[in-house]
């Protein structure tokens, strides 16, 4: 009895492939897939100057968006902002905190972060006008909730500056990593719709000795100032990839840093006892510039298409991370 029972189980099973076995047993579980999270579902820390403070993801971007654009410019440029920040967020917490803040995943230092302008000093700022632009940076934040730029699934670095000068710059001209994803594009923004696009910083012979002799103790700047800035080289996007000042090779992002200039494209003049600086645009220049995100806004362009006009190659989605 026990062996013809045998049998008819397993001709059930040639038969059948197993259903009957199967169908008589419990499911398991499915493994569940991780679901991203809207922003108010995240929470962060945030150093200001020496406090930290817990707030969630979605009122920490809109505190960035405040402090980074003008809340007058096109809806789609501030959703672009929300979007291109949210991603640099989820970009820097794979990486870690930096160890200028350890104890705080972001701070309201924009030279070491992003800026920050509180609703406080919002209202301070903008005044009358506090209501209606604030309105729209939190609905910039909202309609573009947990949505990132994303270039093989992952976060990307999604950096930004305020104006390029016709392009932006590859993350290699200024960097050292090569980035896919941050390669030069044109950027639309002109002298027109940006507030001082061009800018003059000007110095004595003796101011500008002073200063890079003090970086450079070994540069020869001695006679005719007019020699002392040469052999400038540079990047296919019009960035000073590099000059000789007195005898020494520095890169056109030094230059900017030691002169306090307002981005890396400029030309140099010398006239009699004095050397002066020509520049446009203003930051770094990699990524999406926020005066050309603007200008493409005003061209009917959305936010997502904003985004995959400066990051190169990416698609916007959800992040499961």
């Amino acid at each position: 009895m026990k062996k013809s029972a045998a049998a008819a189980l397993v001709l059930m099973v040639l038969l059948f492939g197993g259903a009957y076995l199967t169908a008589t047993e419990p499911d398991e579980p499915a493994p569940e897939t991780p679901q991203a999270q809207e922003d108010g579902e995240v929470v962060l820390t945030i150093k200001t100057g020496e406090a930290a403070e817990r707030m969630t993801l979605r009122d920490y971007l809109v505190g960035v968006v405040r402090g980074e654009m003008p809340a007058s410019f096109e809806m789609e440029a501030l959703k672009a902002q929300a979007a291109a920040e949210r991603t640099y967020v989820y970009y820097q917490l794979a990486q870690g905190r930096k160890d200028a803040h350890p104890d705080a995943d972001f701070c309201t230092d924009h030279t070491c972060c992003s800026a920050y302008l509180s609703e406080t000093a919002a209202k301070e700022k903008w005044a009358a006008d506090f209501a209606p632009w604030n309105t729209r940076v939190v609905q910039a934040v909202a309609d573009t909730d947990g949505l990132v730029a994303l270039y093989d699934g992952e976060p990307i670095l999604a950096v930004f500056h305020s104006s390029s000068a016709g392009s932006t710059a590859a993350s290699g001209d200024v960097w050292t990593a090569e980035l896919p994803y941050l390669v030069s594009v044109k950027s639309p923004e002109e002298a027109d719709s940006v507030p001082n696009y061009y800018s003059v910083n000007t110095f004595t012979a003796e101011e500008f000795r002073t200063i890079f002799c003090k970086a450079h103790a070994d540069a020869r700047l001695s006679g005719d100032c007019s020699g002392w800035v040469k052999d400038i080289l540079l990047t296919n996007a019009g960035r000073v990839a590099s000059a000789t000042v007195g005898g020494v090779s520095v890169t056109g992002k030094e230059l900017r840093s030691l002169f306090g200039l307002r981005s890396a494209v400029f030309t140099v003049e010398t006239a009699g006892d004095t050397i002066t600086f020509h520049v446009t645009g203003y930051g770094h220049g990699v990524g999406m510039s926020q005066y050309g995100a603007n200008e493409l806004a005003k061209e009917g362009k959305n936010w997502q298409e904003i985004l995959q006009w400066y990051y190169t190659g990416v698609t916007i989605g959800l992040y499961n991370g």
